[in-house]
């Protein structure tokens, strides 16, 4: 996908465990934002793409009252119920279809006004599991933790060691929620016990926030200043939690895979100067390392425990803090691709790794990372 799409522009308010106004304003400040950001008007946008969830909003048609705030009035509009990874998917085939130029996506949540964890239970089987009330996506990953675990060998230190490395990042990232500079394995482990192994700060913590990212064909930008382009995009959905493995994430192995191929990537873990990965849980980001192709399957705590993956190691992860630092339910992975076309740019500030010319951006949704999505990014 040689130079045919690139982002131009990209906005993220800070992330805040109530934010203390409406989601129209978040995305209405996000929006503007992310034109000012790329030299644009509303008037140069031909298609807005959001991301938001009927559950997560408490109102079907969710999108409805984000028309205006988004900039989509009158405007080629529509929404994807997912995380605005795939939200920014479903522009890109826009943009790649010819029939438009300048595309906005959008993605938005405010965990401060729904219950929680609740509206996932809405994702089990209505038959069994959801009326049983024992699944839910906290307890889905303390199975999916365990499983991992016990094929591995990794410890419940090792991955609260993940967890503390990405909390002391979000220490220089001042849009985080969540941030403990100077944490340790040790810090983590007393924090509150949720399911076993999963305790509080090896959740990502939900949080109110809105982000937006401006994609732009080709030929538009080749007008702006500093596009980041897209490379290669991959996406895979996988079986449901009861019906796979646990122990390796499958579909992002075949996501990662489908990118590689159109980004020209044959070795993950030389070529790839950065990743953002969307860990929802710490174990994930281990399990994400086997995926990706950065070490060999069931390697992920060894690969971790040789520092590659720290700020100053040969391939940061999470530079921002990751969803550790901030998760918006419907952003987060959106927010890994901007973070991600931040250190192409090299102006993540505090954050920014060295030398970073080509990043790995991912988003997932579902229950233990049911489906996933895969970015290969990079600059001129």
């Amino acid at each position: 996908m040689e130079k045919e799409a690139a982002i131009i522009g990209y906005a993220q308010t800070p992330y805040e465990a109530d934010s203390n106004c409406s989601r129209e304003l978040l995305v209405l400040q996000a929006t503007r934002a992310a034109l000012e950001a790329a030299g644009l008007k509303r008037e140069d946008l031909d298609t807005i793409v959001t991301a938001n969830n009927d559950y997560l909003d408490g109102r079907t048609i969710s999108n409805m009252r984000l028309v205006e705030p988004a900039g989509s009035w009158r405007k080629n509009e529509s929404k994807v119920e997912m995380d605005g990874a795939f939200a920014l998917l479903y522009a890109l085939t826009r943009i790649l279809s010819g029939d438009h130029d300048i595309a906005l996506v959008v993605a938005e949540s405010q965990a401060s006004v729904y219950g929680g964890i609740l509206p996932g239970i809405m994702m089990l089987d209505p038959t069994f599991d959801r009326q049983r009330w024992l699944l839910n996506e906290v307890s889905g990953a303390a199975l999916q933790a365990s499983a991992y675990m016990d094929a591995s060998g990794v410890s419940e230190e090792q991955i609260a060691g993940v967890a503390a490395k990405n909390l002391d990042n979000a220490a220089g990232n001042p849009l985080a929620l969540r941030s403990l500079p100077g944490a340790d394995a040790a810090k983590v482990m007393a924090s509150r016990p949720l399911y076993s192994p999963i305790r509080d700060l090896m959740m990502a913590p939900l949080c109110d926030g809105a982000c937006a990212l401006v994609l732009a064909s080709g030929k538009a930008a080749a007008k702006a200043e500093k596009p980041v382009w897209i490379k290669g995009v991959g996406f895979a959905h996988d079986s449901y939690l009861t019906e796979r493995p646990l122990e390796s994430m499958n579909s992002l192995k075949l996501a990662a895979g489908s990118c590689y191929a159109q980004a020209g990537i044959e070795d993950a873990a030389s070529q790839i100067d950065l990743a953002e990965v969307h860990e929802r849980f710490a174990h994930e980001e281990l399990m994400s390392y086997e995926a990706l192709g950065f070490c060999g399957p069931l390697q992920g705590g060894a690969f971790f425990d040789s520092g590659a993956t720290r700020m100053d190691g040969k391939l940061p992860v999470n530079a921002s803090g990751g969803a550790m630092g901030a998760n918006v339910d419907c952003g987060a992975g959106l927010a890994r691709v901007i973070e991600a076309a931040m250190q192409v740019r090299g102006d993540a500030g505090k954050h920014q790794a060295k030398g970073v010319k080509t990043a790995l951006a991912h988003g997932q949704t579902g229950i233990c990372a049911q489906e996933n999505i895969v970015y290969v990014l990079g600059g001129e």
